[in-house]
């Protein structure tokens, strides 16, 4: 059996105001080309599919068009909701398009959705879990979940409940942070990582299709993998390869993984120097001014209306930074590295220290540290 794994498309996302509905719809026609190149018996999306719970009528109707392009090839698709998603938007009509090959499990209620297919090896069970937060299990379960509070304890206790035949070869869609994957800037992180879980919970699976993180990779064994997203979301992402992964499962234990490099419609890319070396046309006159740019100047002194003047060559100039004596000279936060491991709290005591020249109290502290934890166990 072969599968292509997909996961966190965003369909809808802007990316520094810059709409990527043209992207994602150039990306996404790989992706049926490819399906139907490879003969694949199903697609797998994991989680993601929309970048905001209420997304835009052009984002509904890309994913409808992408669905309705599978479903006249006759291709399967396994699609379950992430943390972006609105469950109830993603569930509605579930029912009516499971006639069409399309299976989705929007919400997790008490159970995992499976679905059961055959291939020449015998049966194959498909486990569709979404993103589950461990209010959720506890509603599902009453008394029997009460004492979860951590992810880990919630999807270890809904995969316990999930029984599998070892038999068979068993597949499991989840949309989860799993500890010790790459993250990158453009993905939502928790309060001091709580959302983590551990590869071991998926013991038994023999392939783990993840979403939730953007960089394409394996955590902890070869099939249990992050699809990644199809295109870069942030500049964080620049050297991050862009694929499609297709899994084929043989014999029971005899998995294969592939991957096929996506073509962009626009590269995403950082240049450096000065203005006037930016602009010399012997820099840039072979190379594709149509990438969408990340520009930092060395120049001393600010260039007047820079933006729109590097527009004139680089019309899809998203981020314009300086980086010289003065700008260096400032305190910043560090957004590109070291934030990802450090919690609300603990940035803003360092913030206060940078614009107050002098420690946080330990009272204020104190109530900070309790307001980011009040806040948190809300939305958990």
């Amino acid at each position: 059996m072969r599968l292509l794994h997909l996961a966190d498309l965003h369909l809808g996302k802007r990316v520094n105001e810059f709409s990527m509905l043209k992207d994602q719809q150039y990306v996404l026609e790989q992706v049926v080309t490819l399906a139907c190149t490879k003969s694949v018996d199903g697609v797998l999306v994991a989680g993601d599919v929309f970048d905001k719970t209420v997304p835009s009528v052009e984002a509904v109707a890309l994913l409808d068009d992408f669905l309705t392009k599978l479903s006249d090839h006759h291709i399967p698709v396994y699609l379950i909701g992430g943390n972006h998603d609105s469950v109830q938007r993603l569930s509605f009509g579930a029912h009516l398009l499971e006639k069409s090959g399309v299976y989705v499990a929007g919400e997790y209620s008490g159970e995992v959705q499976k679905v059961c297919v055959e291939d020449g090896y015998g049966p194959v069970d498909i486990y569709l879990l979404p993103f589950i937060k461990p209010s959720q299990v506890r509603a599902a379960w009453k008394e029997e979940a009460q004492g979860i509070e951590t992810y880990q304890e919630a999807v270890s206790f809904v995969l316990q409940k999930t029984q599998i035949n070892p038999a068979h070869r068993n597949i499991l869609l989840a949309h989860q942070f799993v500890a010790g994957a790459s993250v990158c800037d453009s993905e939502e992180r928790s309060v001091g990582g709580i959302d983590q879980i551990d590869v071991s919970c998926f013991d038994g699976y023999d392939y783990v299709a993840l979403g939730h993180l953007h960089g394409p990779q394996q955590v902890g064994r070869e099939t249990v993998r992050y699809a990644g997203t199809l295109l870069k979301y942030s500049f964080s992402e620049i050297q991050h390869h862009k694929s499609i992964t297709i899994v084929e499962l043989r014999e029971k234990g005899a998995v294969e993984i592939q991957t096929f490099a996506v073509r962009p419609l626009h590269e995403m890319r950082q240049i450096r120097g000065s203005y006037e070396e930016i602009t010399r046309r012997s820099n840039y006159e072979n190379t594709d001014t149509q990438d969408y740019m990340r520009i930092i100047l060395t120049d001393e002194e600010d260039i007047f209306d820079a933006v729109g003047k590097l527009r004139t060559i680089y019309p899809n100039l998203m981020r314009l930074e300086y980086d010289n004596a003065r700008t260096g000279s400032e305190q910043v936060i560090q957004t590109e590295t070291g934030m990802q491991d450090k919690g609300p709290a603990e940035l803003a005591v360092e913030f206060y220290m940078m614009q107050n020249n002098k420690p946080m109290e330990e009272e204020q502290k104190a109530y900070l540290e309790n307001l980011v934890r009040q806040v948190w166990e809300e939305k958990v």
